[in-house]
């Protein structure tokens, strides 16, 4: 069932919901997410980020894939925020189904040339591409680097970068940012703005740094046009703060010891976010699921 990131979007731009895209630091959070996905027969697109994939190593998407191929969910394999050409061409050989190429911090001519040069390549093998703009900052430390304040995405620029790319689907600012938001903080959506941009560009839309906004309005948003939500801090938290509790007993020491109670958490949290992106039990939405792979 490992198909590309183009085929499940597709299906959630048709059927209004969101696709979740959980961000794997290890193999061990990946079974997770694949064992609650497939328990909520829910599509996964499983999220690498260049700093995570440095972190365990390139030969574990073989397995990654692997699994994928024995699943009984549609999953593609993501690579996500990658900031080169030379990056994307590496994702590719390494076995990504879908890749995102994020120059948002450049201008908007810079940022089209090289989506442009990246969507050849990879829609030439048969892998999908995604693309963002306008700039959503961070929120934390932990946060992708870019502006430290929203430049949001106008639906007149997302039209013509479309027109100019042939992208496959598109990251908006539109009120959130990568990483926690302080307890003071309470971000807010745009609802009106994604409502625009989706109506003068009709492809999927992707939503980065949602953890910190009210359920409701991610909720809204996934019915309104958002068709990938980015999910990284959040079951990151969960995982690591069950880890800190398991590890208060200095006897224990064993993987299987420690991570069992982690991986269950973090399901709980993956679990939340499924339904509510409306992806419980739309597995089966997606057309043509068992005969689509990516040629790479």
């Amino acid at each position: 069932m490992l198909t590309t990131g183009n085929v499940l979007l597709t299906a959630a731009h048709e059927g209004n919901y969101a696709v979740p895209a959980f961000n794997v630091s290890d193999y061990a959070m990946f079974n997770g997410v694949m064992e609650i996905s497939e328990a909520e027969q829910a599509p996964l697109i499983a999220a690498i980020h260049p700093d995570e994939l440095a972190h365990f190593g390139r030969d574990a998407v073989a397995a990654i894939r692997e699994r994928a191929h024995r699943s009984s969910i549609p999953v593609a394999i993501h690579w996500d925020h990658g900031a080169s050409y030379e990056q994307m061409l590496t994702a590719i050989q390494v076995g990504f189904t879908s890749v995102m190429i994020d120059r948002s911090m450049d201008s908007f001519e810079e940022n089209v040339r090289i989506t442009k040069k990246v969507v050849e390549t990879a829609h030439a093998v048969g892998v999908s591409v995604e693309a963002e703009l306008g700039t959503i900052g961070a929120a934390d430390s932990y946060g992708e680097a870019g502006a430290k304040e929203i430049i949001y995405t106008t639906p007149e620029e997302a039209v013509e970068f479309i027109r100019q790319t042939g992208v496959d689907s598109l990251a908006v600012a539109i009120g959130t940012s990568h990483g926690l938001f302080p307890p003071e903080v309470t971000p807010e959506i745009k609802i009106d703005l994604l409502r625009e941009i989706k109506a003068a560009v009709q492809i999927p839309l992707v939503l980065h740094g949602g953890s910190g906004n009210p359920d409701a309005e991610i909720g809204q948003a996934a019915k309104l046009g958002i068709n990938k939500i980015n999910i990284s801090s959040d079951i990151k938290v969960a995982y690591h703060n069950e880890m800190r509790a398991v590890l208060a007993d200095p006897k224990v020491r064993e993987p299987n010891a420690i991570q069992p109670r982690c991986i269950e958490a973090m399901k709980e949290v993956a679990a939340h976010k499924i339904r509510l992106f409306g992806a419980d039990g739309q597995a089966s939405s997606v057309p043509g699921i068992s005969g689509v792979q990516a040629r790479v």
